[in-house]
């Protein structure tokens, strides 16, 4: 459990694919980016409190004693190895291509994520939730669902407490301890 403090902030990041990319306009494509996070949570301690994908662009909020680069660097670092593995294996050319880049460090020749993405640490409650609620409402908005919960690939039906057996991505938000 912990309480969301300057001592223990939450972090809120956007990330936005190279070039606004729809690269997650199926669900298969969502799917490995729930894996990818799942791997993320998994082995780096990550929580992931919330979260939406959309297509081209997803919105997270998640707690580690980790710096916040460190934590954007794993979270994007992994996902994008999963989607370029993915699109790789099932012969998505076309989609290798648009996010080809030139090479950089490593020899990483994909680009799958901007480079600028955009977080922020929270501290208090009441901007904690207005996070959340920014996040869950986003597919209304996008106008893909008329409620929050309708839309697989968020949190918000959890959040909700309307869990379905075979959620993408299980979340954490059980183990704040709210004021």
């Amino acid at each position: 459990m912990f309480i969301i403090s300057r001592k223990t902030p939450a972090v809120y990041f956007t990330a936005v694919t190279h070039h606004r990319l729809p690269i997650f306009r199926t669900d298969q494509l969502k799917q490995v980016l729930c894996q990818a996070y799942a791997e993320a949570r998994a082995s780096h301690g990550i929580l992931i409190l919330a979260y939406v994908i959309l297509t081209d662009h997803v919105h997270i909020l998640v707690r580690s004693d980790k710096t916040m680069s460190d934590i954007l660097r794993l979270m994007n670092g992994i996902s994008a190895r999963r989607i370029i593995q993915h699109l790789t294996a099932n012969g998505h050319e076309r989609s290798l291509f648009k996010l080809r880049g030139s090479v950089r460090g490593r020899n990483h020749k994909h680009s799958v994520w901007h480079h600028h993405t955009d977080s922020l640490a929270i501290f208090g409650e009441s901007t904690f939730r207005q996070k959340l609620e920014h996040i869950h409402q986003n597919p209304v908005r996008e106008g893909m669902v008329e409620r929050p919960p309708d839309y697989l690939y968020s949190s918000a039906r959890i959040w909700a407490g309307s869990e379905i057996e075979e959620e993408p991505l299980q979340v954490d938000h059980r183990l704040i301890q709210w004021r």
